[in-house]
């Protein structure tokens, strides 16, 4: 490739009517070519080829029930199961030869020893185990000799779908499923089925989770501790408006319908809770008006895709349920508590927040103490969201428990008999606020400990990493990762009592990786738009980066407010595909703006209007991005570019459409470009309820990216799925018409039949986002048609891991690129 002439700026529009002979001279230079090694050297950054690379890296720690760990610790050749105990010793669970050897005998596995998947790892009465293979139940014996199909354990029953999703009883006597928009409950025993609900209707069934952008058959319910009790809901969505979309088919197509309620709605999906007693089959419903489908954490009453009800928690004995009802803008929360044999219900206690309220982060915080009568409550009322005691009878605070800068995210464990709440928290160690200027990362989670009267709060993770932490049953030892994004991952079975590491269980081996090249991210910080408040991220750069030429820059974004852009802090060989887009010859960042989580409830507050809601962080992004150009020198930023998913891809239109003098190029893939055309729960509850609906004094018609085409300079990429249940394709479809009339160059893939990811297409949309950064960002022609891994190559390498066959050092070890510096172009 022919490096870019510094008089012929790609991104500059140049015209033949000014200065022919030099604009053909010029072009005639200027362009260069990439060829499939250059792309195949930056696949070769891909996860799926990086991942494979990194040995030891421990994953999906359980406990057993005598307090031990069992873990999952792949290496090249194989993965290996082991066993941590609290005195220090760690030893592997099974022999694997010997137990691929059972399995193939039992039918229950092909032999290949290497590439064992086990989960559910239970020891069973005789010195036996069981374990889990390809979704099957597996009994084996002590001396791992035999092991055999659990033929105790009936396959589940047929849904109200094509899919078999139900609910297992604590006891795991039974589970719980829909047949019918009616509730049922499966003997796991026996194989019986027994109707429990019998006037479920469509659009009004029970234990349903159709609202907005969660279609799961999964029975939403919360059994009580002895398994006699469920408590669900009858989900009204009768009068919900209708959501249509038209599959791409050689024939007559069929109409996909469901139910989605949107911001602005006059009627929306509400629920009315009932509980249902098992042994007399008995139901009752909660003297209450049918509530609205809300979480105090999510948009969904379900906020893991149809996996467990939030904010509902059963008494001990089953005679008492207490649950957060959220108002349908988030900014009230009411706990309330019921007597599950009358109904009646009791008000207890009631936050309101100007902006929104939640009880944690991805975690619900607040907790149930009826022997104590006492509850568990989060606030962010300081500034930063900490744990309250409060009386259960009066609803009266008694002590804020956990104290300091830093807000508490999740509390993992709570012991009522010490009367010690441990739980995961950010900032706490920055020695000063961090939303300003921290001494550590202020995105590092650590995990910590304090008594229900707010006193003794002590740090059990000090490393200075990012902490991942799973705790025992009874509180008493987590399983601790840690990591930076630059350091591997740690992993320790540590006491709780004091943090004291009790055995190790393994660290990453990165050796093969760096084997090849590889280098790590660099962490950057930057002000933000205020000139004051720090900021976040980190940036990628080409592995033969020479810092004395100037790269193109190209900005990662999502812009919130339930996630940031750059996304955990822990140690990952690779980021989506960051670090191979730089190897193309840029500059790869992400910027945390402000408007994001895990700081303090002001810095999350950015987000919380609906006009707020339509900067997108995009005066952050442009704030921290001419920062990082006075510390880093060999940015370019008369060249940058942006690009994003989702709200990614509404945060990118805003900067190609609100600051087109400063984004040159932009990708916007499946973004919700207009709210006013999204659902209603994640709307409402960051930008409040839509007022003076379609009209011109609508507050959501501020950040409606359409109205904002004309202004496009640049090259703008849009892409959207044409069955996009999530994002409705009519949200691009909005900028399309509006960037026609505007008489705008841009353009468009549609996607045939894919979602809101684009599934086996995900391949194709990455080399073509990689084309047209390529092509107008660095003034390149990149290789026609490269063809990157298959989606099926893609998929088996990912389920199977380090032994999957990724590729070997060797590998990276020839040239593959043409030049020196792909994508390079000189200072202009």
């Amino acid at each position: 490739m022919t490096p870019l002439l510094s008089a012929c700026p790609a991104h500059r529009r140049l015209f033949l009517f000014a200065a022919p002979l030099a604009f053909l001279a010029c072009a005639a230079h200027a362009q260069q070519t990439y060829t499939a090694a250059d792309y195949a050297r930056a696949e070769k950054m891909m996860g799926y080829s990086v991942n494979p690379l990194v040995d030891h890296t421990i994953t999906a720690p359980s406990y057993l029930p005598d307090g031990r760990v069992f873990f999952r610790d792949p290496a090249n050749t194989e993965v290996v199961y082991r066993i941590a105990s609290p005195n220090g010793t760690v030893t592997p669970a099974f022999d694997n030869a010997k137990l691929a050897a059972a399995l193939t005998a039992g039918g229950a596995s092909n032999g290949d020893t290497h590439r064992l998947q086990v989960s559910g790892y239970t020891p069973e009465p005789g010195g036996g185990f069981s374990i889990v293979v390809s979704g099957r139940k597996v009994l084996c014996d002590a001396a791992v000799t035999t092991c055999t199909p659990d033929t105790a354990t009936a396959n589940a029953p047929a849904g109200r779908g094509n899919r078999s999703l139900y609910d297992v009883s604590p006891d795991k006597t039974k589970g719980a499923f829909i047949r019918d928009w009616n509730l049922w409950l499966h003997d796991m025993k026996t194989g019986q089925e027994t109707q429990l609900t019998h006037d479920g209707v469509e659009n009004y069934g029970y234990a349903t989770d159709d609202a907005g952008w969660s279609h799961s058959d999964r029975a939403i319910v919360l059994w009580s501790p002895d398994s006699q009790k469920i408590a669900t809901f009858q989900q009204d969505m009768r009068k919900t408006g209708d959501m249509y979309l038209v599959p791409v088919t050689y024939r007559h197509p069929v109409l996909d319908h469901w139910k989605g309620p949107m911001l602005g709605d006059k009627d929306v999906t509400m629920i009315e809770r009932v509980v249902i007693d098992l042994p007399t089959g008995g139901m009752t419903r909660l003297k209450m008006s049918p509530d609205q489908h809300r979480s105090t954490i999510c948009d969904d009453v379900s906020c893991r895709g149809g996996s467990g009800w939030d904010d509902v928690q059963f008494s001990a004995d089953g005679k008492h349920l207490a649950f957060v009802s959220s108002s349908r803008d988030h900014k009230d929360a009411w706990l309330k508590v019921a007597d599950t044999t009358t109904g009646e219900i009791r008000d207890v206690y009631h936050e309101h927040v100007d902006s929104y309220f939640e009880s944690g982060t991805d975690k619900v915080n607040w907790k149930y103490l009826p022997a104590s009568n006492e509850f568990l409550w989060f606030s962010e009322r300081t500034n930063f969201g900490q744990m309250y005691l409060y009386d259960l009878n009066t609803g009266q605070l008694k002590n804020q428990i956990t104290h300091g800068d830093g807000p508490v995210t999740q509390v993992l464990h709570v012991d009522e008999k010490a009367r010690v709440v441990y739980f995961l928290a950010t900032g706490k160690e920055s020695g000063k606020d961090p939303d300003h200027s921290p001494t550590r990362d202020p995105y590092f989670t650590y995990y910590y400990r304090a008594s229900f009267d707010g006193k003794n709060q002590r740090l059990l993770t000090p490393e200075d990493a990012d902490h991942t932490v799973t705790p025992s049953p009874d509180g008493q030892t987590i399983v601790d990762i840690y990591s930076t994004p630059t350091t591997p991952k740690t992993a320790v079975l540590r006491s709780t009592a004091d943090g004291k590491v009790l055995a190790t269980l393994g660290k990453q081996d990165i050796s093969r990786l760096t084997a090849t090249g590889w280098t790590p991210l660099t962490p950057i910080k930057m002000k933000a738009r205020d000139g004051v408040t720090e900021l976040f991220g980190y940036m990628w750069k080409p592995a033969n980066f020479d810092a004395s030429k100037k790269y193109p820059v190209v900005d990662y974004v999502y812009p919130g407010p339930q996630t940031g852009s750059c996304g955990s802090r822990q140690f990952a060989a690779a980021h989506g595909d960051d670090q191979a887009l730089a190897e193309l010859g840029f500059v790869v960042v992400c910027i945390d703006g402000m408007g994001t989580p895990w700081r303090s409830k002001k810095f999350h507050d950015f987000y919380s209007h609906a006009e707020t809601m339509g900067d997108n962080t995009i005066p952050d992004q442009i704030a921290g991005l001419k920062d990082l150009g006075k510390q880093y020198p060999f940015l370019d930023l008369d060249r940058v570019g942006i690009w994003g998913h989702s709200g990614g891809g509404n945060a990118t239109t805003t900067a190609m459409f609100g600051f087109p003098d400063f984004f040159k190029v932009g990708i916007a893939e499946s973004g919700n470009h207009d709210n006013r055309d999204y659902e209603d729960d994640w709307d409402e509850k960051w930008g409040g309820l839509e007022v003076n609906n379609d009209t011109p004094q609508d507050n959501y018609l501020k950040q409606a990216a359409e109205n904002y085409a004309g202004n496009l300079k640049g090259y703008l990429l849009l892409a959207h799925g044409t069955m996009d249940d999530n994002v409705p394709p009519s949200n691009t479809l909005l900028v399309v018409d509006a960037l026609i009339k505007a008489n705008k160059d841009f353009d468009l893939i549609l996607i045939p039949n894919a979602h809101h990811g684009y599934g086996e297409a995900s391949q194709y949309m990455t080399r073509r986002r990689w084309d047209f950064f390529v092509r107008h960002l660095a003034g390149a022609t990149p290789p026609l048609n490269y063809q990157m891994r298959s989606p099926a190559e893609v998929a088996r390498i990912t389920a199977e891991g380090p032994s999957a066959g990724g590729p070997s050092v060797d590998d990276f070890s020839a040239d593959a690129t043409s030049v020196e510096n792909p994508g390079d172009a000189p200072n202009q």
